[in-house]
C-alpha cells in the first residue's frame, strides 16, 4: 500500500509539473493588483477545463503528502 502511495505521488508530481506548464502566462502586470485584470478578459472553457484539472491533481498530491509525512500507512 505504501508504495502505491509512493508512485501516486511521483506521477502526480509529474502531471502537475506539465499541467502548471501548459498554462497560459497571464502577464496582468501592474493591473494584477485590485484584480483590475480581470475586468477585460474571460477564461476559455479549455483553461477553465485545465484550470479544474490542475487542482485536482494538486489535491491528490498534497493527500498523498501528508500520508506519508505523518504515517499514516505503514
Amino acid at each position: 500500500m505504501l508504495t502505491l502511495i509512493w508512485i501516486l505521488q511521483v506521477v502526480s508530481a509529474l502531471l502537475l509539473i506539465v499541467l502548471i506548464l501548459m498554462h497560459s502566462p497571464k502577464g496582468d502586470g501592474i493591473a494584477g493588483i485590485g484584480n483590475a485584470a480581470q475586468m477585460f478578459t474571460s477564461q476559455k472553457s479549455a483553461e477553465k477545463g485545465l484550470n479544474k484539472l490542475t487542482a485536482i491533481v494538486a489535491t491528490i498530491f498534497l493527500v498523498c503528502v501528508f500520508i506519508l509525512g505523518f504515517g499514516i500507512i505503514k
